[in-house]
């Protein structure tokens, strides 16, 4: 009983040492120190490994001992991906955001596959277990975080998400009434390829984003003409939401030039910079502008 109460004791002080969390938080997230460096060094050559892994796999051109190798070392990459997982869970104060976010989901997903194959047996579970280790592909989107090109373009894509929405939302409308003409004006023709609706929007679909396979063609003058419009349309609008993500990122890049030491006064900080990376100081956390905080203030001009 003593022995439980102690390890209770333990695991409570564990849990709550600010000073572990701190200098855990530091290496994991922080670029900034050697240890930090090297970490971030040693999770891109496994990260790379494991999809080298998951490609040697699927090519079976492999003795037996090769692929047994190979498993092993995709136990111990999966070993040090959970204790990665477990230490980004431990160190952060609101750990739900990080569990819920796009990386922590990602690294979840990386994860798990190596773990439900010890749970599912039986021979007829063995392609179940196969498609879920191809999960493993997905630790390649964890490089993203150590590119500072990469995470402002997922930063831009995030931001500028509800504009792309509405502008699909209107792309699909459009499909949808030009597919329901063009079902209208060649339905009736015999032996045409436009014998439905769900038909004739697949085909204002590749139509419409100039990708042509050419498996449904119009045939009738006014099909044909309406056709032509559907592709200078096209034409139109694909470079819309490019220029959305791209003011976007002109925007938030601005914003990271802004970022100024409050010590040697010099800019050109990361966004998610916590030190000056001239001098070391703190930097001064500015917190990004939501969708709606940017809708607000377009509504004030």
């Amino acid at each position: 009983m003593n022995y439980l109460s102690k390890w209770r004791r333990k695991w409570h002080q564990f849990l709550h040492d600010e000073d572990l969390k701190q200098r855990i938080y530091s290496i994991v997230f922080e670029s900034d120190t050697p240890k930090g460096k090297l970490f971030d060094i040693i999770l891109i050559g496994s990260i790379t490994l494991s999809v080298l892994l998951v490609i040697l796999e699927s090519m079976h051109i492999f003795p037996h001992s090769a692929y047994l190798a190979l498993r092993i070392t995709e136990y111990i990459l999966t070993f040090f991906f959970t204790v990665e997982y477990l230490a980004r869970i431990y160190c952060l104060k609101q750990p739900r955001k990080y569990i819920f976010s796009f990386f922590g989901i990602v690294d979840l997903l990386a994860t798990l596959p190596v773990y439900l194959s010890f749970f599912l047996h039986g021979s007829h579970y063995l392609l179940v277990i196969r498609a879920f280790r191809l999960i493993r592909v997905f630790r390649i989107f964890k490089l993203f975080t150590f590119i500072n090109e990469g995470n402002l373009l997922l930063r831009s894509l995030w931001i500028s998400a509800p504009k792309i929405s509405i502008f699909f939302f209107f792309v699909l409308i459009l499909v949808t009434s030009m597919g329901t003409v063009m079902y209208m004006i060649e339905g009736n023709v015999p032996d045409s390829q436009f014998n439905n609706i769900p038909n004739s929007i697949y085909w204002a679909i590749v139509t419409m984003t100039t990708v042509g396979y050419g498996d449904i063609t119009p045939v009738t003058p006014t099909g044909r003409f309406l056709s032509a419009v559907i592709m200078l349309i096209g034409y139109t609008i694909i470079a819309v939401p490019t220029g959305i993500v791209s003011a976007t990122m002109v925007s938030e890049h601005k914003k990271q030039e802004k970022r100024r030491c409050p010590r040697c006064h010099r800019d050109g900080h990361e966004f998610e910079a916590l030190y000056c990376k001239y001098c070391g100081a703190r930097l001064k956390q500015e917190k990004p502008e939501t969708p709606e905080k940017e809708r607000r203030a377009d509504e004030r001009f």
